[in-house]
């Protein structure tokens, strides 16, 4: 079985979890961009993007570099395979669960079918 490290996982999910930060990555994933522009595209002071953007960096799923008195922002090493297999496997559990009940709502409609038929004869 595999195993998962909780932390990465947790602080993965928790970044994800807010719009604001996944329309970052969205926003970062086209460009480049400073943490006042971030703050300006999203319509936040910057002390609200620099938090949003401090736990995408937490997570890895964004880097920073200051230059000056720029803060570049930019999509992190993280590639989200740890996070991605989790979601497989859920994934997996979850279709097999659908199948079963297609096979279970099928043979109800062939018994309703043959039931059908008998009532009539």
């Amino acid at each position: 079985m595999v195993q998962y490290s909780n932390a990465g996982l947790d602080a993965s999910f928790a970044a994800l979890s807010d719009a604001t930060r996944r329309g970052v990555l969205e926003q970062l994933g086209r460009a480049e961009a400073s943490i006042t522009d971030l703050a300006e595209k999203f319509n936040m002071t910057l002390t609200g993007m620099k938090k949003h953007v401090g736990v995408l960096e937490r997570a890895g799923l964004v880097s920073t570099e200051k230059v000056g008195r720029v803060r570049t922002c930019k999509i992190g090493p993280r590639r989200l395979e740890e996070e991605m297999a989790w979601l497989e496997r859920y994934r997996q559990l979850w279709d097999a669960r659908f199948d079963e009940l297609d096979r279970v709502v099928e043979e109800l409609k062939r018994k309703e079918q043959v039931d059908g038929r008998k009532k009539r004869e």
